[in-house]
């Protein structure tokens, strides 16, 4: 029988090329990106052109079209991410979760890892400064909503359940993450437990 060691190596240093390409196209990205929030949140969003961005960046427009549309993107990228962080939290809380523990469970879990992001209240400031900014991220809630609600789907296949934990969820984190912006605080969990605290109040949500 011919030996299929070179096919395995052949294999494996494939995988390892396309994984350091990888690697290489998201450092790339997540340093035009780094670049241009620190740009808008220091010149202004509408002030700063893709010019500035890419000569800050050390890189040149075509690369910078290869990872991004426009600056409405730049700026909308942390919502478009946002879902992997959602699903990986959906699938790492207990299968015995009842939906209302599940939404819990994601809130808890989600909020502080988006905000571990060092720039995070910087893409804040932008938003709630240019509106161009802001309806940039909004543009983009509706599709984050609909992957959110595959995600639930999978624990929640029959019904609207998915759907309502989508919503629910997205509008509680969206008003975590104003909590804590306006606090002005590093640690995100008071603001999550003040914004809990007050759903189970008013929506009677356990």
């Amino acid at each position: 029988m011919p030996s299929t060691t070179g096919l395995d190596e052949s294999a494996k240093t494939g995988a390892a090329k396309t994984s350091l390409q990888a690697r290489k196209l998201e450092f790339v990205r997540d340093a035009i990106w780094g670049v241009a929030i620190d740009l808008f949140a220091e010149k202004g969003f509408e002030e700063t052109t893709i010019e500035d961005i890419v000569a800050a960046a050390g890189t040149s427009r075509r690369t910078f079209f290869r990872h991004f549309e426009s600056k409405r993107d730049l700026v909308a990228q942390p919502v478009a991410s946002y879902v992997d962080s959602l699903r990986n939290a959906i699938a790492a809380a207990p299968q015995q979760c009842s939906p209302a523990e599940l939404f819990r469970h994601i809130v808890t879990q989600v909020a502080p890892l988006t905000v571990s992001e060092t720039r995070m209240r910087k893409v804040m400031e932008i938003s709630a400064k240019y509106p161009a900014a802001r309806e940039a991220q909004l543009s983009r809630v509706a599709e984050l909503q609909d992957h959110l609600a595959e995600a639930f789907a999978q624990r929640y296949p029959e019904g609207i359940t998915a759907h309502i934990l989508a919503a629910l969820t997205l509008s509680t984190l969206s008003l975590v993450y104003r909590v804590w912006f306006a606090q002005g605080r590093q640690d995100i969990h008071s603001a999550v437990r003040q914004v809990l605290a007050e759903l189970s109040k008013t929506a009677c949500v356990p």
